[in-house]
């Protein structure tokens, strides 16, 4: 496989970086700015990247949408409807902004009328219902409900390839937030200052920082190989790669997140610091699709 990115996919990542810069929440508070988020909602339905999918977008294009998504905490859907527009796609040809539900609740649903749930390999599609509450503060699920609607039947090799995609989206989405909340502290450890020093100027602080970007960059690594996999190699090969790249993300973002809560110090655990905002949105990521070390069958430690 060639690492490198088309400059088209290079212009993907940089427009993805840009909107979430300039209208993702910077601070807990910003959470709760509906003004911000109607914004943010409206430049994201312009730039059709919910639709990737349907548009020819690969693997690696939804992939570099998702980890920009997570490292700007943008708390507007895309991960559940562009893996809804890839599935409804698989059986009906056309995409719908719809989301996408994982055992009775749904994916990122803010907005969404309508679900997609695979039953076995059947597509149904059912309603969305009453908001629940998550420990993500980023997205939105809800409950579903009926009458289920019957689209269609994905082959074995048409759902193992979803499944890839619904791997890789989430691995992302994992990324994404691990490096936000590792700039988050690497910003922090350059203007706290203790003992007349910036505490990044410290070898205690200084190694906690630099095991995480090498967790960062080694999750790289293995996320652009399965985002990559997903329509290169075959079905069970694209998926095994997801797997082992799902585990990797999901220990190292975790570990990553919890660290910039340390390096934050007293305030790293208090409601203000949006450390604890990128753990959320990490632990909701791990628990979507999750995958055990078994699974990969890999030998990772």
């Amino acid at each position: 496989m060639d690492v490198r990115l088309t400059s088209e996919q290079r212009q993907l990542r940089d427009a993805a970086a840009k909107l979430a810069g300039e209208l993702g929440p910077g601070s807990v508070q910003d959470l709760a700015d509906t003004a911000r988020i109607t914004r943010l909602e409206k430049a994201v339905d312009t730039t059709g990247w919910r639709a990737l999918r349907s548009d020819g977008a690969s693997g690696v294009e939804v992939a570099l949408v998702a980890e920009e998504f997570g490292r700007g905490l943008v708390d507007v859907p895309f991960l559940g409807p562009v893996l809804a527009d890839d599935l409804y796609g698989r059986v009906r040809g056309e995409a719908e902004y719809w989301t996408i539900a994982v055992e009775g609740r749904t994916v990122d649903s803010r907005g969404c009328e309508r679900v997609l749930m695979i039953d076995g390999r059947r597509i149904v599609a059912g309603t969305v219902a009453a908001t629940l509450d998550t420990v993500d503060l980023t997205r939105e699920e809800a409950e579903v409900s009926g009458p289920w609607e019957p689209l269609g039947e994905l082959s074995a090799e048409q759902a193992d390839h979803w499944y890839a995609l619904a791997l890789v989206a989430t691995t992302a989405d994992l990324l994404g937030a691990a490096r936000g909340a590792h700039a988050l502290a690497v910003d922090y450890a350059k203007v706290r200052e203790q003992y007349g020093h910036s505490i990044g100027s410290y070898q205690a602080v200084a190694h906690l920082l630099a095991e995480g970007l090498a967790l960062i960059e080694g999750s790289i690594s293995v996320l652009r190989h399965a985002a990559w996999a997903v329509d290169e190699l075959e079905p069970d090969q694209a998926v095994r790669a997801a797997r082992i790249a799902k585990v990797y993300c999901a220990r190292a973002a975790r570990t990553v997140c919890e660290t910039a809560i340390q390096v934050h110090g007293g305030i790293g655990n208090t409601w203000e610091c949006l450390a604890h905002v990128y753990l959320r949105r990490a632990l909701t990521s791990i628990e979507l699709f999750p995958v055990t070390l078994e699974e990969t069958d890999s030998g990772l430690s």
